[in-house]
C-alpha cells in the first residue's frame, strides 16, 4: 500500500477517534483544510462516504465504522513493528504526547522534559495543561500525570517530581479582622476561597496530625478553577485558601500571605506518570519511563 494511502487511513482513524477535524489536525500537525481534503480524497477513491459531517458534529459512517474497527488494531500493529525498530537505535525518535494539570507542567514537568529532549534530541514531546481527567488512550496520549488517588485504573504509575505540600493561608488583614483559625474544626466559621475540579467536584481540605486524620468541607464567597486565582483571591483579603505552597511561597516571603493551622498538616500528595500497561511500550515513551526512574523524586 502506498505511503500517501497509509496515512490517510491513520487520518480517517484520527479524525474518526476524536469526533473533530480540529483536534485531529492539531495531533497530526497539519491544517484542518488540508485534513478534510485528504478524508475527500480518501473516500472518492473507496467510492463510499466515512464520516457524517455537520457544523457542529463529525462521526463515522456504518461503512466507516466497520473500517474503524478493522483499522485501529491493524494501525496498533504497524506502529508497535515501527517501535521495535526503534528499539534498536541508540537514542529513540518520535514524538510523545502527555496530558497532565497545570500544577503539575508548571512544577514537574517542563523542566523535566527540556532535560530529556536535550538527552535525546530526535524526540518531540507535546504537553497537554488540562486539569481535568480524561481518558487518555481515547484522547489519544501516550501518558497523563495525576495525584496518585486518582489515577484511572489498569495503568502502570510511577512517581514523578517532589512531594507537593499544601498550606492553608491568608491576608493579614483578614486574620486581624477576623481572627486565626485554631483548629480546622474553626474553618467552618470563616469565609474560604474553595476550588472546583473541571469534574464539577469541589477541593476538599485534608489534614493530618498525630496519627489523626480529617477532611473539611469548607464555604465561602468565591468559588474558582485554577490555584493562581486562589491566591488572588487570599491576597484580596476574601478568605482563607488551602493551596499548594509553591504556588504561595513568594507571597508568604513578601508577607501579603501568612500560613495558618501550622500545627496541622495538610496533606501532602504526589504526582504520578501514568500509561496504559502494554506488551511493548513505544520506544519514546520507555525512555521517557526510564528518564523519570533515574531522575528520581528531585525532578
Amino acid at each position: 500500500m502506498p505511503a500517501t494511502s497509509l496515512n490517510d487511513l491513520h487520518a480517517f482513524a484520527t479524525v474518526a477517534r476524536l469526533r473533530s477535524f480540529r483536534q485531529a489536525a492539531a495531533e497530526l500537525a497539519v491544517s484542518p483544510s488540508a485534513l478534510s481534503h485528504a478524508l475527500r480524497g480518501l473516500e472518492a477513491r473507496l467510492g463510499v462516504r466515512l464520516l457524517n459531517r455537520t457544523t457542529r458534529s463529525v462521526a463515522p459512517t456504518e461503512a466507516g465504522a466497520r473500517l474503524l474497527a478493522r483499522l485501529v488494531p491493524a494501525l496498533g500493529d504497524i506502529q508497535t513493528a515501527l517501535d521495535e525498530v526503534n528499539a534498536f537505535r541508540d537514542s529513540p525518535l518520535g514524538s510523545l504526547r502527555i496530558n497532565a494539570p497545570r500544577a503539575a507542567c508548571e512544577q514537574v514537568l517542563a523542566p523535566l522534559v527540556c532535560r530529556f529532549l536535550a538527552r535525546h534530541p530526535g524526540m518531540q514531546v507535546e504537553l497537554v495543561a488540562d486539569d481535568a481527567l480524561v481518558d487518555i488512550v481515547a484522547a489519544g496520549f501516550d501518558a497523563g500525570v495525576r495525584f496518585g488517588e486518582r489515577l484511572q485504573q489498569d495503568m502502570v504509575a510511577l512517581p514523578i517530581g517532589p512531594v507537593q505540600r499544601f498550606l492553608v493561608v491568608a491576608a493579614p488583614a483578614y486574620l486581624a479582622r477576623y481572627g486565626t483559625p485554631a483548629t480546622p474544626h474553626a474553618l467552618t466559621r470563616h469565609s474560604c476561597v474553595r476550588l472546583r475540579f473541571p469534574s464539577g467536584a469541589l477541593y476538599r481540605w485534608d489534614f493530618a496530625r498525630d496519627g489523626e486524620t480529617l477532611g473539611v468541607e469548607v464555604d465561602g464567597p468565591i468559588t474558582v478553577g485554577e490555584m493562581p486565582l486562589a491566591i488572588c483571591a487570599a491576597e484580596a483579603g476574601i478568605g482563607l485558601a488551602y493551596v499548594h505552597a509553591s504556588y504561595a511561597a513568594q507571597a508568604l516571603a513578601d508577607g501579603r500571605l501568612v500560613s495558618v493551622l501550622d500545627d496541622w498538616r495538610c496533606t501532602d500528595e504526589h504526582f504520578y506518570l501514568y500509561y496504559p500497561s502494554r506488551r511493548l511500550l513505544p520506544a519514546g515513551l520507555r525512555a521517557f519511563v526510564q528518564w523519570v526512574r533515574e531522575s528520581g523524586a528531585e525532578a
